[in-house]
């Protein structure tokens, strides 16, 4: 209930007014069914204006910090996540990970939207990093379509370090739906597993038009500190 009052009352009207996105291939989210929605990753906003402009409901994991915090501004953000209908992960892994994964199996599982960015984290400068491999578990096991979307311009919409967004028009560009049931019953391979990964960053690279480095892009936030 606090998803929709956000999305159509409360919130999403504003966004829409002020912001006025831009969308191309909506029509390729399915309307029912489950699917995953793999998109890059610029900025914070990608998980207020992608699952904005779909009609859906977009379920998607966020960082066990944004469930933890303290004080009014800690209660307002566990809030903002808990109604967005966001899972906690612990991004330490094991079995706080793997609880996450099984999570976006129910949802799948019941019909509805995953939305997962395969980098695992944010472009530290907006070029297109390698995916990490549970997005393709998450499709294998669940045998579900993955549905590619470019945020194009949210790093200029929210740069690094800028809290409010500028007032720039956000463009989002979703693609067609990617079919990996020719690979059912191959969950847990890993080189099945990264070829399908694979795929899918080939997709975002092309609806993105951005450089792609073949190296996680949480190893390079760690060489740069």
């Amino acid at each position: 209930m606090v998803y929709w009052l956000l999305k159509y009352i409360f919130l999403g009207p504003w966004l829409w007014l002020l912001f006025r996105p831009h969308v191309e291939g909506r029509e390729n989210v399915p309307r029912t069914g489950a699917a995953i929605i793999a998109s890059n990753h610029l900025a914070f906003v990608d998980s207020i204006f992608m699952p904005l402009v779909i009609r859906r409901k977009v379920t998607f994991v966020a960082k066990a910090e944004y469930f933890t915090g303290t004080g009014l501004k800690g209660f307002l953000t566990r809030m903002f996540f808990v109604g967005a209908g966001c899972i906690p992960v612990d991004r330490s892994g094991g079995q706080a990970a793997q609880a996450a994964m099984d999570t976006g199996l129910r949802v799948l599982r019941a019909g509805h939207l995953f939305g997962i960015y395969p980098e695992g984290t944010r472009s530290p400068d907006g070029r297109l990093y390698r995916g990490k491999t549970g997005v393709a578990r998450l499709a294998l096991e669940a045998g579900v379509p993955v549905v590619p979307v470019a945020m194009l311009n949210a790093d200029e919409l929210q740069p690094p370090g800028r809290k409010i967004p500028r007032l720039i028009r956000p463009r989002i560009r979703f693609g067609t739906p990617l079919d990996f049931s020719r690979y059912a019953g191959t969950a847990g391979d890993r080189f099945v597993e990264r070829a399908v990964t694979d795929e899918i960053m080939y997709e975002l690279m092309t609806l993105s038009g951005r450089e792609y480095v073949d190296v996680y892009a949480q190893t390079v936030k760690a060489a740069a500190r």
